[in-house]
């Protein structure tokens, strides 16, 4: 957990106006600086799992808010991904939702004939 003071010094260096406290660039670099206080605990402390969730939420959070980010404001999110040494999830690395192919109507009724032809 960051003390006060290391909190008041993130907000400081990356608030996007003088009274922000609550911008995705900030949540983003107070969540990074989490990440890592957690990480250098659990290299020490391998058994903590209740830690290692709070850091697995925590990597999640961020993940959501850099998405955002990217969405609403690529400029800002190239900044902060710069600023705070994050790795860009490219579009090759990300995942793709598995599709089922797609048959016209009348092609499932010619596969339903034949196998109905075949049982008999």
């Amino acid at each position: 957990m960051l003390d006060k003071k290391k909190k008041d010094r993130i907000i400081e260096k990356y608030k996007t106006h003088k009274s922000d406290t609550g911008s995705p660039e900030v949540q983003i670099a107070i969540l990074t600086a989490e990440i890592k206080e957690l990480t250098e605990h659990l290299k020490a402390h391998k058994k903590d799992f209740s830690s290692r969730r709070g850091l697995i939420k925590k990597v999640a959070q961020r993940r959501r808010l850099l998405q955002y980010l990217q969405r609403e404001n690529e400029k800002s999110y190239d900044d902060i991904t710069k600023k705070l040494k994050i790795r860009k999830r490219s579009a090759e690395t990300m995942p793709e939702p598995e599709e089922e192919p797609v048959i016209p109507a009348d092609q499932e009724e010619e596969e339903e004939d034949e196998d109905i032809d075949t049982v008999k």
